[in-house]
Parts: structure tokens; sequence; C-alpha cells
């Protein structure tokens, strides 16, 4: 256990971080595999900005690899192209 009270202020903080990242990531997570289950045109290329937003956010906070990223709009942009 710590014994600063810096240390301890490390640890308060990089849990709610985790948390924060945590729910990020998730949440962009399932508004992909939203996005994946969509058959409808339509709503696909109303939804993908966002997803595309969400990635890149996910990537500039450094929460998922910039390349992951990116690989996932590009395969979600192939899907939506080929509905």
């Amino acid at each position: 256990m710590a014994n600063h009270k810096s240390s301890k202020k490390r640890i308060r903080q990089t849990e709610t971080k985790r948390m924060l990242n945590k729910y990020y990531h998730k949440t962009a997570r399932n508004a992909v595999k939203a996005l994946r289950s969509t058959s409808d045109k339509t709503a696909a290329d109303a939804l993908m900005p966002k997803v595309a937003a969400m990635l890149d956010k996910l990537a500039k906070k450094s929460i998922i690899h910039s390349n992951k990223a990116g690989n996932l709009k590009s395969s979600l942009q192939l899907f939506v192209n080929a509905l």
C-alpha cells in the first residue's frame, strides 16, 4: 500500500481514469456492434460518422491505438458501402 500522500492521490486518479476509459471503450464497442448488425443502408449511413468520431476520440486519448481505430473505420466503411 502507498505511504505517501501523493501516491494515494495518484492511485485514486488512476482508478477514476481507468473506469472512464473502460466506459468509453465499451460504448464504442457497442456502437461498432450496432453498426455491424444493421442491414439498412440509410441507418448505416447515418450511424457511420458517429461511430467514426467515437473511434477517433478514443485514438486521440490513447485508449485504443490509432492504427486499430483506422482499421476499424476502414472495415466499417467497406461494410456500409457493400450494403
